[in-house]
């Protein structure tokens, strides 16, 4: 039986697949096994190990404030990130040439600067030249840090989910009269938000672990931090960094979830369209400690 993409696989080829699966269990279950029987030689597994987060008062303490912190610091971040992303998309796709330029180099520097090094910078711009108090002065340069590397990249992500509409939307628009900035409120941006939506989402991910740099480099007192804290107190490093890390599962989770659920009801809308920007497309490379 054939496909237009792929020919369906015969008894053989099910037969491989079902021992190729079978083989990728077994090495999974035993790289569990190993890594299981490793922390229990360790004394990792210990009930007085994970004892301390079925207490109120590591979560109160230490694991809700943090992410408290970790959630203002992302928040802030892409509320700022955001509509400074769209400008900046929306400036990269001018009819000036000195507009698009000038747009272009902004974009293309804090793109390639890593997000550590914005941080740092921030940090040390807040010391020599703002009279910041030194406790809110890492949130403000981890938010400074976050703004300038997201929203260049989210304005990469406008650009690209603009153009992926089909050419003759504007052609049609320009038509009937509109001009570019109604073209590009009233017709386009409404379309590419649903092709712009998996991208965005994957960049708000980012944001939210990136918070991690300024806890680990400036001492913001986020999420991650707080386990030198709780580590010092019960001697239970990986299972604090276990739980921390389901943490971090669990609110990126919610986000993609709603991020699904709303990609679902603008699909279903009128004014959408089939394109996908690809994330990979604004990767220029791993981020420092994210």
């Amino acid at each position: 039986m054939t496909s237009v993409l792929y020919d369906a696989p015969g008894p053989r080829a099910k037969a491989r697949n079902w021992i190729y699966s079978g083989v990728f269990l077994v090495a999974a279950a035993a790289l569990v096994w190993w890594v299981l029987s490793s922390l229990a030689d360790k004394n990792q597994l210990d009930a007085d190990k994970w004892s301390p987060f079925a207490e109120g008062q590591v979560w109160t303490t230490f694991l809700l404030p943090g992410l408290g912190e970790t959630l203002r610091a992302g928040a802030i971040a892409m509320v700022i990130a955001l509509p400074l992303g769209a400008l900046l998309g929306i400036g990269r796709l001018s009819d000036h040439a000195w507009v698009r330029s000038a747009v272009g180099t902004w974009v293309e520097f804090f793109r390639a600067i890593p997000v550590l090094m914005l941080m740092l910078f921030g940090s040390a711009f807040y010391v020599q030249y703002t009279g910041v108090d030194s406790e809110i002065r890492p949130l403000y340069a981890v938010i400074t840090g976050l703004v300038l590397y997201n929203s260049a990249v989210i304005g990469e992500i406008v650009r690209a989910g603009v153009e992926s509409l089909p050419r003759g939307q504007t052609d049609a628009a320009k038509a009937i009269g509109m001009r570019k900035g109604q073209v590009m409120t009233n017709v386009l941006l409404p379309q590419a938000v649903t092709a712009m939506l998996p991208a965005l989402v994957s960049q708000l991910v980012v944001v939210l672990k990136d918070t991690a740099i300024g806890g680990a480099v400036l001492g913001l007192a986020e999420l991650l931090s707080t386990y030198r804290q709780i580590s010092a107190n019960y001697s239970n490093t990986i299972p604090t960094l276990v739980v921390i890390a389901a943490i971090y599962i669990a609110v990126n989770f919610a986000l993609t979830t709603f991020a699904s659920w709303m990609e679902g009801r603008l699909r279903k809308s009128k004014r959408t369209t089939d394109a996908i920007v690809p994330v990979s497309e604004f990767d220029v490379g791993e981020n420092t400690g994210a």
